[in-house]
């Protein structure tokens, strides 16, 4: 998690495993999201890029898996990195897309139809600010849930001791 972390906030070209499976969920948003127009549907990838980590998060948190519910955090944190580094390149429209078309850029279609192209790194940095954010949370909620487990190992072998 700490790794997921170090990168996000270091290297914004940073494209291990995980987001991979990231862009197969992005992807996917865009056709689950097709039948809500055409805002929706560019807007979906990124939308289920939030929502997939949220819902494995709000699972884990209603079971009491504080440890499952910190790495869903960093996984949000880590999903809100990347689309930072996608919303900030609107404008410049460098970065290789599936489709190798930059026409096809998600965020240049959005912020350019909503007349904000112009603070397409503001946005970018908010975002990946608030990524920051729910992954630091994420690694100390990890960081605790990891301590208490330790604790509690150590109470359990002074009973079994006894």
């Amino acid at each position: 998690m700490i790794y997921l972390l170090y990168q996000g906030i270091s290297n914004p070209d940073y494209f291990g495993f995980i987001r991979y499976f990231d862009l197969i969920i992005h992807e996917a948003g865009h056709w689950i999201f097709m039948p809500f127009g055409e805002t929706l549907t560019i807007l979906g990838g990124t939308l289920m890029q939030i929502i997939i980590p949220v819902v494995f998060a709000v699972a884990f948190w209603r079971q009491f898996d504080y440890f499952g519910l910190s790495f869903c955090l960093v996984w949000l944190g880590d999903n809100l990195f990347y689309v930072a580094t996608y919303i900030g390149d609107a404008r410049a429209r460098v970065l290789p897309l599936l489709g190798g078309d930059s026409s096809g850029h998600d965020w240049y279609a959005l912020l350019s139809g909503w007349g904000m192209l112009n603070y397409d790194t503001t946005i970018a940095t908010l975002v990946q600010f608030l990524g920051v954010l729910i992954a630091v949370f994420g690694v100390v909620l990890g960081g605790e849930a990891l301590w208490m487990m330790y604790k509690g190992k150590k109470q359990l072998q002074k009973i079994q001791v006894r």
